[in-house]
């Protein structure tokens, strides 16, 4: 007897846009759009879509840092947890410009200038400018297209040397090229406390790389490092220069592990996870790999070759 195929069951609304927001929420870099109208036509529940994607998006693109300009070209604004404000509101520092964010839009509908509440006093802002000027400075040479903020995340209203205050600096760089099969991101944020009473900076850093290729296939990249580093508190400007430079050589470092690992997969990680002698009992030709092409026999056992 034929065994009875099980009933279909049917989604409840709240099912499916916990779906819908998993899928939106590990969207890779730059592509959320793209797997937003993909889940939206498979969904085809409009409301459970919408809630998914008004609880998806916001989130997304903090973690993602996204920047998007202000309205009227007056500069941009990064997308982080340290510049939010109030829901869809984000502080500019260099500008000191608040940008009104539509977050499943992926834009910024209007600009409001900071008001003094919202901004650090002198004495800190002279510090935080400065640094700013310094990694503005590295990530322009460093990152194609890349975009950076420094905040004050602790101790904004000091009027003077006396306590201790934490700044945060956020550097984002993202090449998005669909039409090649291709996006990728590179993400950092570097916390630096500024310790009064030991006239110490102490730096703590956190860097993601993210990439996707999905030409005739789908490999993706989601690699993480952190760092802890100090020097000693300074004048403001000697300060910038000391903390930029921490935070180009450990990337500098980082970055550079990174090309030396996967330089060296083809030869030393991809043989070593191959049986060293195969069913077949012959060794596998590492010098000419491109005799073997999975497509092509794939289509040769299957009669469907072109």
């Amino acid at each position: 007897m034929a065994e009875e195929e099980a009933p279909e069951v049917e989604l409840s609304g709240k099912q499916k846009k916990e779906i819908a927001k998993w899928f939106l929420l590990n969207s890779p870099c730059g592509e959320i759009q793209y797997v937003a109208k993909d889940v939206r036509s498979v969904l085809n529940d409009d409301g459970a879509y919408d809630e998914a994607a008004s609880e998806a998006f916001p989130t997304y693109n903090k973690a993602q840092m996204i920047c998007l300009d202000l309205p009227r070209r007056m500069g941009e604004v990064l997308i982080t947890s340290f510049g939010e404000l109030e829901e869809n509101r984000f502080l500019d520092p260099r500008t000191a410009q608040v940008g009104i964010v539509d977050h499943v839009k992926q834009v910024c509908t209007d600009v409001r200038p900071a008001t003094d509440e919202e901004l650090p006093s002198p004495y800190i802002e002279e510090f935080r400018c400065a640094l700013d000027a310094e990694v503005l400075k590295y990530v322009g040479e460093a990152y194609p297209k890349g975009v950076c903020s420094v905040y004050c995340t602790k101790g904004k209203d000091l009027e003077g040397p006396g306590s201790d205050f934490e700044l945060a600096v956020v550097i984002q760089a993202a090449r998005n090229s669909p039409q090649n099969f291709c996006t990728g991101s590179w993400r950092s944020v570097w916390n630096i406390e500024f310790n009064d009473d030991m006239q110490v900076l102490e730096i703590r850093g956190q860097m993601q790389v993210g990439a996707h290729y999905f030409e005739e296939g789908n490999v993706q990249l989601d690699a993480k490092h952190e760092c802890k580093d100090s020097t000693i508190l300074q004048s403001p400007e000697d300060s910038a220069i000391s903390i930029a430079s921490i935070i180009r050589h450990h990337e500098t470092e980082y970055l550079g592990s990174l090309e030396a690992s996967y330089t060296n997969l083809p030869d030393n990680t991809f043989k070593d996870l191959r049986r060293k002698l195969p069913v077949t009992r012959t060794l596998f030709p590492w010098h000419n790999t491109l005799q073997f092409s999975l497509t092509r026999d794939i289509s040769k056992e299957l009669g469907i070759e072109k």
